[in-house]
């Protein structure tokens, strides 16, 4: 598909930069320029596409059709939802309020929270370039189950008094949802387009030149052995290392393609990248505004072991 691109970076390394593609430093030049362009591009087309298709459904709407659906259909439907709109974990806390208030479950509400940073179209689009369709549908499908199960589990264990009071208390005057014209609706997705580059650039930059090191300077015996798919432990380490790594999915990304590349199993990577986007500090602090440490844990006790089990699905399989 990036044939063109390829070809393109290979040419600025070799012929205007004057260095060889055999060298570490060639190389990861070459995997920083390549990777660079190619997620810009990705992630430009892509994020127009859903944003335009997102802007049918507002959080207003999202809540509306939450609200008619229970048990097991909720936690698809909630899963489904949270794919297409990428709210990060500085949203948890208004969305999770506006989710309890609107009377939808617990548990629904803590599907759609933990499916929404997990996927999102950028990193789906990133995902689909640098290992095919397969791996990119198996992850969407991978965060959606785990959205599911988790929330679930959540719901069936009934921890609605682990909710803070308050939040149970507040009522909002319900928010007429505008109809948009076909040219605001191209308008919201270009202007979505503009502001999740503008806010996603730098881990982006940060995540493709850590990949560029990998994939340049680091020994693929090493990693191969120790993160490699024949390490029962690997995973387990890839998850736990993520948490306190608070990162947008794209930073992650080419990150995971470069140790791929090395020879680290396909599950350990992908557990890497979705522990890195659901499970994070920053997450717990403030989903305690709205929750008691209880349910904080529970609610992250559960998502590891989905996003391990996951991992090691991957490894199997692939």
């Amino acid at each position: 598909m990036f044939g063109w691109l390829d070809y393109g970076a290979r040419y600025i390394v070799e012929n205007i930069l004057n260095m060889s593609m055999d060298t570490a430093i060639g190389s990861s030049v070459h995997f920083f320029i390549y990777d660079s362009l190619k997620i810009v591009i990705l992630l430009s087309i892509m994020i127009f596409s859903i944003s335009y298709i997102r802007s049918y459904f507002p959080p207003e709407k999202t809540k509306k059709i939450l609200e008619r659906y229970s048990g097991v259909s909720g936690n698809i439907m909630a899963s489904l939802l949270g794919t297409v709109t990428p709210f990060c974990s500085c949203s948890s806390v208004p969305i999770f309020i506006g989710f309890i208030e609107a009377g939808v479950p617990l548990g629904v509400t803590l599907s759609f929270l933990i499916t929404s940073p997990i996927v999102n179209e950028a990193a789906f689009a990133v995902l689909l370039a640098s290992f095919g369709w397969q791996i990119a549908m198996i992850y969407v499908v991978s965060g959606v189950i785990i959205g599911v199960v988790g929330g679930l589990i959540i719901g069936k264990l009934g921890m609605e008094n682990q909710v803070e009071e308050y939040v149970y208390s507040i009522r909002s005057r319900a928010r007429k949802i505008k109809q948009l014209t076909q040219k605001e609706r191209l308008k919201f997705a270009y202007d979505s387009t503009r502001d999740i580059v503008k806010r996603v650039w730098l881990y982006i930059l940060i995540g493709i030149g850590i990949g560029a090191i990998i994939h340049g300077y680091a020994p693929e015996e090493v990693l191969a052995k120790y993160a490699g798919p024949e390490n029962p432990l690997a995973v387990i380490f890839a998850t736990i290392i993520a948490v306190p790594l608070y990162s947008n999915a794209l930073g992650t990304i080419p990150i995971a393609e470069a140790l791929i590349g090395k020879g680290v199993g396909i599950g350990t990577a992908l557990a890497f990248m979705m522990a890195t986007t659901a499970l994070s500090f920053p997450e717990a602090v403030l989903l305690r505004k709205v929750i008691k440490p209880k349910l904080i844990a529970v609610f992250f006790g559960i998502t590891s072991i989905a996003i391990v089990i996951t991992g090691y699905l991957f490894n199997i399989l692939l």
